[in-house]
């Protein structure tokens, strides 16, 4: 943000050319995410769910229509403890921010955290999800909000994938972007760290030989390796995997949504590890 953001501070702001509301108009762009290290998440209770996690909040926007309404004020009152800067706002600025004709009446910015995935040990019994190349964000929302509601202990983003910072994607996380570990890492980074800790990578495969239900999850930390959209897995992954699954199908579709797949993954390991504790 630039130099005329103040910490700490309540501010009324209604002109849609005030140099803050540009700055957080700005991060809907990646560029100015990669650069600022922010990133806009939309809703009070995704605001709510942030704090309580421990996420650092620099600005709060809420509408003014919206004062008096239950827990936002208390939530305000919380980022400005936290050191943030409150602005209160017109329901048309905040649009401007959303670009929605009907906005959430509280918007969060948020410094964007990922974790050092060589500090990780992956224990027993835990699954961990690795996404090769995911180019869409409404997939990677749908998947991170998956992968929170199936347990996963973390998310390894391989490659270039689509920023998890993006407002779409924080959109379909429903919050979960708060809740599930971030990695990023190379090819040979993430190679080199499942082999490093001897953890199974599964990943699917169209020609995969194993169905998907015959996989034992049970017996170490699994890593599950979905590939990109529309090329899958490519060889230098699939060839590392010690196992490939495919997930039988019928019918004319040729194959499954990349979010879809990941989620039949995900609760299958699920299922084999609450079979577990029965």
């Amino acid at each position: 943000m630039t130099e005329r953001r103040r910490i700490g501070q309540v501010k009324e702001v209604t002109s849609l050319t005030n140099p803050l509301i540009k700055d957080i108009r700005g991060l809907t762009q990646k560029k100015n995410r990669e650069e600022s290290g922010q990133f806009l998440a939309e809703g009070l209770k995704l605001v709510i769910d942030a704090l309580d996690l421990g996420w650092t909040i620099s600005t709060l926007i809420y509408a003014k229509n919206a004062k008096g309404r239950p827990h936002v004020e208390p939530t305000a009152l919380k980022a400005l403890n936290a050191g943030a800067l409150v602005l209160e706002v017109s329901e048309k600025v905040l649009s401007t921010i959303t670009r929605r004709d009907n906005p959430q009446m509280v918007v969060g910015v948020f410094e964007q955290r990922y974790g050092k995935l060589d500090r990780q040990t992956p224990g027993k019994g835990e699954t961990w999800l690795a996404l090769d190349r995911v180019r869409d964000p409404g997939n990677l929302g749908t998947i991170i909000r998956t992968a929170d509601a199936a347990g996963a202990s973390g998310i390894v983003l391989v490659g270039e994938t689509t920023d998890p910072f993006a407002l779409e994607t924080v959109r379909a996380t429903m919050g979960s972007i708060f809740a599930v570990p971030l990695y990023r890492a190379s090819v040979p980074e993430f190679l080199a760290w499942c082999a490093k800790h001897k953890a199974p990578l599964v990943g699917t495969h169209l020609e995969g030989a194993v169905d998907y239900r015959t996989i034992d999850f049970k017996k170490a930390p699994t890593v599950l390796l979905m590939g990109n959209e529309q090329q899958g897995l490519p060889q230098e992954l699939s060839s590392a995997c010690s196992s490939l699954a495919r997930i039988p199908q019928q019918g004319r579709a040729d194959s499954l949504n990349l979010a879809v797949a990941t989620g039949l993954m995900l609760f299958e390991a699920r299922r084999h590890l609450l079979s577990l504790e029965t």
